[in-house]
């Protein structure tokens, strides 16, 4: 039996993973759409092609992420990816020197929340806009 892949639970999914609030989505979609035509949205177990790729396009992620994320399969991966890691993880740390700065993952990090409240700060002021 294929299981079928929710959309509309993917959407909110990737919007809560991104910081989205359902509001700005909406707003971002255009003047037609609320809060709540968001909310019926991420019900739907199968969303329009358009619709859908107008979606992925404001939260930034391909349209097939959406499509085609499995949250079982994910967790699946994940799992199986610590188990292995788990067993290997002796061999790991008599075996080899990683290679890894710390420093440099905080900075990566760092940026990438300068960027993720940059982009709230754009769409704060686009809110701030259509309002005025």
């Amino acid at each position: 039996m294929e299981k079928t892949i929710h959309q509309g639970r993917n959407v909110k999914r990737f919007r809560e993973m991104l910081g989205v609030k359902q509001e700005a989505l909406a707003l971002e979609l255009g003047d037609d759409w609320n809060q709540r035509k968001i909310s019926l949205l991420e019900q739907k177990e199968l969303i329009e092609e358009e619709l859908l790729s107008q979606v992925a396009k404001v939260l930034k992620v391909p349209v097939d992420a959406i499509k085609n994320f499995d949250e079982d399969a994910a967790i699946n991966i994940v799992s199986n990816t610590f188990t292995d890691f788990r067993d290997n993880a002796s061999a790991i740390n008599n075996n080899c020197v990683l290679n890894f700065n710390p420093i440099d993952k905080i900075v990566e990090l760092y940026e990438a929340l300068v960027k993720s409240e940059k982009e709230k700060i754009e769409l704060m002021q686009k809110i701030l806009d259509k309002m005025g």
